[in-house]
């Protein structure tokens, strides 16, 4: 009889252990999810950053062309030939 007793203490301590850590567990993980969405956004917000500060770079590399720069002259020209087709696309499409 006391080997069942001290069998169902030992089972019971190892539950008590395994629901311990298991909230402990399930709480790590609602912090790392939240850090995870934080992180995301940060991500985002940092990607956006990257876009904008990459248009205004290429923006002052046609500036600098225009001022007569040589270096990026190719580029500058194939920019305003984009640009003036997308001009002639949004034109195309006002007049539908």
């Amino acid at each position: 009889m006391s080997n069942t007793l001290e069998a169902i203490h030992l089972l019971e301590d190892r539950l008590k252990s395994l629901l311990f850590n298991y909230n402990f567990l399930k709480e790590e993980n609602e912090i790392l999810l939240k850090r995870n969405t934080i992180l995301q956004k940060e991500l985002l917000e940092k990607e956006e950053l990257l876009a904008h500060q990459t248009e205004k770079m290429n923006t002052l590399k046609i500036a600098k062309t225009i001022e007569g720069s040589i270096q990026n002259k190719r580029e500058t020209k194939l920019k305003i030939n984009a640009l003036i087709r997308e001009i002639d696309k949004c034109i195309i499409q006002l007049q539908e």
